[in-house]
């Protein structure tokens, strides 16, 4: 329910609270340290987001190569869309729900399909610059490498 501008505006007072997002200190959270989070005006207090970011962090660390596990979605290569229009651009996609659906199964939450692709668009496994982006060409070279 929260804009990204709400959360962008708040990822310093989130990066402090929550260790600077090291998952081997997250994933020790307590019940103690969850009440002080929730207490933290400079974050998000929902009670259901925070606990899993914690048992998130717990699956995470479960997954011994992490980079490896999100590639193997993809055969290794990022997908290279050639949207014209935003309006081209997907909210999610089936390689999204596939995904979202294997982090949920390894235990991980709040990870529906359309917060698990604006997360692959924000790490390069998908390029949705739009064509006439002065981005779109630079971001497809670097998948090349």
């Amino acid at each position: 329910g929260l804009s990204w501008i709400t959360i962008l505006r708040k990822r310093d007072n989130f990066r402090a609270a929550f260790d600077g997002f090291d998952p081997v200190k997250i994933a020790r959270y307590d019940a103690h340290k969850i009440t002080r989070l929730m207490a933290d005006e400079g974050i998000v207090r929902n009670r259901l987001k925070i606990e899993a970011a914690v048992t998130s962090a717990q699956a995470y660390l479960e997954i011994p190569d992490f980079s490896a596990y999100l590639w193997n979605f993809l055969d290794g290569t990022p997908v290279q869309n050639r949207f014209r229009s935003i309006k081209d651009v997907p909210a999610q996609t089936p390689l999204a729900e596939a995904m979202s659906k294997d982090l949920k199964k390894r235990g991980f939450r709040f990870v529906g399909p359309t917060i698990v692709y604006a997360f692959m668009q924000a790490c390069g496994l998908v390029n949705d610059h739009l064509v006439d982006c002065h981005r779109h060409a630079d971001v497809k070279k670097l998948a090349r490498r």
